[in-house]
C-alpha cells in the first residue's frame, strides 16, 4: 500500500509512505504477508524486536514462516489489542517506510530539480520528436522506393533499354537513357506544361538513378510483371500518404504509439501497489504505556524517575506532559526522568496535541486591578518548553480556582468574598456554562472586582462540546473514541457505564477513558440509564433449575460489584442483556434428544427486584443460549407457561422491617393472610405459590 498524499508531484521535499500488509488471524496473532519496497524480512523483524525492547509495542513472539510468500507471524501478549498493535507496528517499525523523491535532471547542460510531471512532459516531447524523425526517414525511404520503381517501370515498359544497343560509350548510354526518360517523366526542374501527360516525379533524375537502370539484368526484364509493379507502386503511394498524415497529426500518432506499447508489454505488469490514504497515527496514542508519571508539586518537578513522589498516571516514555502552576503559568515538556516546570504545581497530566475536548475552567486574580476573572480554554497547539501565562501577566496575579475537564464539562462554583469587602453580597454562585470556550490567551470575564476569600465547586454541568461516541476495544478492554471495537453509545457528562460480568455480578462506573475492563470476564457493557433493565438467564446449582429474571438497578454505589444470582455451588450465568425486548434461542437435552426453543424474555417474566430468584425456564441445564437479532426471531414467539410450581422468592435490596410470616396468595381468590395455620387446602397442581417476605 502506498500513500502519495504528500508526494507533491515528485518535487524535492515531498514523500511517499509505503506500508506492509498486516492480516489479523485472531485476537492474539498477526501475520505480515507483504513488505514495503526495500524492506527485507530480516530488517523488518529486527525493527519489531527493537520496538518491543523499547516498550513501544508488546509482543510475545515473532516467527518467520517465509517460504515462497512472505509470512511473518507475530504473537501478542495477553490483553494486548491487535488493532492498537497494528497501528504501533506502522508507527515504530519498518512496517511503514517513507521515500523522498529527488529527481535531479540535466536539462540544457544544467542540473535541475524537476517534478515527475515535468520529467514526463520532457520525455514525451522527446519521444514525439524521435517519432517525427522516424516518420521523416520513412517518408524519404518511401519516396525513394516509388521514384526508383517509377523509373524502372518506364525504362522497361517503354523499352528504353533498346535505345542503348548502338551506343559506343557509357557516357553516351547515360545521355540516351536520360533523353528517353524525359519523354515520359517530368521533374521539378522540368515541370509539367498544360496538356502534358508525363508522370510527375518527386525529385530530379540523377546520374546514379540512370546508372542503377543500366544494372538491371536481362532476366529481370524478361520476367517483369506490369500488374505487380502497379500494385506495388499503389501500395507505396498509400503508405506515403499515411506517413504524411501521421506527420500532420503527430500528437495522435504519439498517443497511439504509447497505447501500442501498453497493449504489447503491459499484460502481466499491472500495478500491484494499492494507492490509498493512510490515517494519521498519533505516536503517543498507540505507544504502549511503559513508564509512570510522578510529580513533586512543591518543588515543581515532574518525571518518570521520581518514584518517591506523588504518582499521577501511567504513560509512555515519549509522552508530552502539561503542568500548571499557582502563579498562572503553564508549560508542556517532553517527559524525562526529572524535569523542572515551576514551583507550586496545581495540575499535571499527559498532553495530547489532538485533544480538543479537554477544557480548563479557571478563575484568577489580576494583581494590578485586584479583579477576579473567569475563563474557559483548550490547549491544542503549543511550542514545547515555552512558558505561557494564563493571567494578564501583572505582578501578584495568581490562580484562585482551576479544574481540567476531559469532556468539556461546565461547572457552578461558589464565590466567597472577604469579610472586609464593601460588596453587599459576599457569597454568590458563578456558572462557567455562561462562558464560551476561547483561546488560552483570552482575558476572560470579570467575576468580581472585590477580594475573593474562597472558591468552591458546587456542581459539574453537562459537556459544552456534546456527547462523546465511545467504543471499547474487545481485546484490550480499553475505552476509546477512535471507532475501534464495540460501540457503547454516546456519553455526556454524568453518563455511567453498566458492565455485567460472567460471574453473575454487575458494576456501575463513571466514564473513564483510562479504565481497562476485563474482557475475558465481561458479558455485557453499555450506557447505563435509570430505566435500564437487565434480563438474565442462569442455572441455579442447588435446585438444578434454569431460571429467568429481569430487574432494574436498585443500588446507588459506584465502582462496586453486586451479585444478582444466588451464591450456591454450581450456579452459572448463561446470558445477560440490557436490550429492552431480548429474544433468545436456547438448547437443552431430553435424554439423547437435543431440543431448541425460543423465548421472548420480556413476555416470559415481569420486572422484579434485583435479588429475586426469577421464574423457572426448565428444570435442566442449557447446552446453548443464542441471542436473536431483530427480525431473526420467528414472528410468533412461543410464550412458555411456567412448569408445575413456579417459586419466586423476592427479597428487597435493603430490608428494614422485621420478617413476617408468609403471605399465601391463592390463584383463585383474593389474597388472604393465614398466620395461625399451615392448612393450605384448595391448591391445585399448576397453581403459583409466591412467598413475599
Amino acid at each position: 500500500m502506498v500513500d502519495v498524499t504528500e508526494y507533491q508531484d515528485g518535487h524535492r521535499g515531498g514523500r511517499v509512505k509505503i506500508r506492509a500488509k498486516i492480516v489479523q488471524l485472531d485476537k492474539s496473532t498477526l501475520n505480515i504477508v507483504e513488505l514495503p519496497f526495500g524492506v527485507t524480512t530480516n530488517t523488518l523483524i529486527e525493527s519489531i524486536l527493537k520496538a518491543n525492547d523499547k516498550g513501544q509495542i508488546k509482543i510475545k513472539k515473532v516467527n518467520d514462516n517465509t517460504a515462497k510468500d512472505v509470512e511473518i507471524q507475530i504473537e501478542l501478549m495477553p490483553g494486548v489489542s491487535p488493532d492498537v498493535t497494528i497501528d504501533a507496528l506502522y508507527a515504530f517499525t519498518d512496517c511503514e517506510v517513507s521515500y523522498s523523491p529527488n529527481a535531479c535532471v540535466i536539462v540544457d547542460n544544467k542540473p535541475m530539480f524537476l517534478s515527475v510531471s515535468e520529467i514526463l512532459r520532457i520525455s514525451t516531447m522527446q519521444t514525439m520528436e524521435l517519432l517525427r524523425r522516424e516518420l521523416e526517414i520513412k517518408k524519404g525511404e518511401l519516396e525513394e522506393k516509388w521514384h526508383n520503381a517509377s523509373l524502372e517501370k518506364i525504362f522497361i515498359e517503354n523499352r528504353i533499354y533498346r535505345d542503348i544497343e548502338e551506343c559506343e560509350s557509357f557516357e553516351e548510354v547515360i545521355t540516351t537513357i536520360d533523353l528517353g526518360l524525359k519523354k515520359y517523366v517530368a521533374t521539378p526542374s522540368d515541370p509539367l506544361k498544360p496538356g502534358d501527360n508525363r508522370l510527375m516525379m518527386m525529385r530530379d533524375i540523377t546520374e546514379d538513378d540512370i546508372t542503377r537502370l543500366t544494372e538491371i539484368k536481362i532476366k529481370r526484364i524478361s520476367k517483369y510483371n506490369k500488374f505487380k509493379a502497379d500494385e506495388m507502386m499503389a501500395q507505396l503511394l498509400a503508405d506515403l500518404e499515411q506517413v504524411k498524415h501521421d506527420l500532420l497529426h503527430l500528437t495522435d500518432f504519439t498517443i497511439a504509439y504509447f497505447e501500442r506499447l501498453l497493449e504489447k508489454y503491459g499484460k502481466g505488469r499491472e500495478r500491484r501497489t494499492i494507492i490509498t490514504s493512510f490515517d494519521t497515527i498519533e505516536l503517543k496514542e498507540v505507544v504502549a504505556n511503559n513508564a509512570k508519571l510522578y510529580v513533586d508539586r512543591v518543588e515543581g518537578f515532574i518525571g518518570m524517575g521520581m518514584k518517591k513522589d506523588e504518582f499521577v498516571c501511567d504513560c509512555s516514555d515519549i509522552a508530552d506532559v502539561i503542568a500548571f502552576t499557582r502563579d498562572g503559568k503553564f508549560k508542556v515538556v517532553k517527559i524525562a526522568d526529572k524535569v523542572f516546570v515551576g514551583k507550586d504545581i496545581i495540575h499535571a497530566a499527559v498532553w495530547l496535541k489532538s485533544d480538543d475536548r479537554t477544557t480548563y475552567n479557571l478563575v484568577y486574580l489580576d494583581g494590578k486591578s485586584g479583579k477576579s476573572f473567569g475563563k474557559r480554554f483548550n490547549v491544542t497547539a503549543i511550542t514545547r518548553d515555552k512558558e505561557y501565562d494564563l493571567t494578564q501577566g501583572t505582578k501578584g496575579s495568581k490562580i484562585l480556582y482551576f479544574t481540567a475537564n476531559s469532556n468539556g464539562e461546565s461547572e457552578i462554583v461558589n464565590i466567597q468574598l472577604t469579610q472586609s469587602s464593601t460588596a453587599k453580597k459576599k457569597v454568590f454562585d458563578f456558572d462557567f456554562g455562561d462562558l464560551a470556550i476561547k483561546g488560552r490567551a483570552s482575558q476572560g470575564n470579570i467575576v468580581t472586582k472585590y477580594p475573593v476569600r474562597k472558591v468552591t465547586q458546587v456542581s459539574v454541568g453537562k459537556s459544552s462540546l456534546g456527547a462523546m461516541q465511545i467504543y471499547m476495544d474487545e481485546v484490550s478492554g480499553k475505552l476509546n473514541q477512535d471507532e475501534r471495537g464495540k460501540y457503547l453509545g454516546a456519553f455526556d457528562t454524568g453518563s455511567k457505564l453498566l458492565s455485567i460480568y460472567k460471574d453473575g455480578s454487575y458494576e456501575i462506573n463513571e466514564l473513564d477513558l483510562n479504565k481497562k475492563y476485563d474482557v475475558n470476564n465481561l458479558m455485557e457493557i453499555g450506557n447505563y440509564q435509570e430505566s435500564s433493565v437487565i434480563s438474565a438467564v442462569y442455572f441455579e446449582g442447588e435446585k438444578g433449575w434454569t431460571m429467568v429474571k429481569r430487574f432494574k438497578i436498585e443500588t446507588s454505589t459506584y465502582d462496586q460489584k453486586f451479585t444478582f444470582i444466588p451464591d450456591t455451588p454450581g450456579t452459572k450465568l448463561y446470558f445477560a442483556s440490557m436490550d429492552k425486548l431480548p429474544v433468545i434461542k436456547y438448547g437443552y437435552n431430553v435424554g439423547k434428544t437435543k431440543e431448541e426453543r425460543e423465548v421472548a424474555l420480556a413476555e416470559f417474566i415481569e420486572i422484579k427486584g434485583w435479588k429475586a430468584l426469577g421464574n423457572k425456564l426448565i428444570d435442566a441445564k442449557l447446552t446453548k443460549v443464542e441471542k436473536l437479532e431483530s427480525g431473526q426471531a420467528d414472528e410468533e414467539i412461543e410464550v412458555l407457561e411456567q412448569e408445575d410450581i413456579n417459586i419466586e422468592v423476592s427479597t428487597p435490596a435493603e430490608p428494614e422491617k422485621p420478617v413476617k410470616r408468609p403471605e399465601i396468595k391463592l390463584p383463585s381468590e383474593t389474597n388472604t393472610k393465614d398466620t395461625d395455620s399451615e392448612d393450605h387446602s384448595g391448591y391445585k397442581p399448576g397453581d403459583t405459590i409466591e412467598f413475599d417476605f
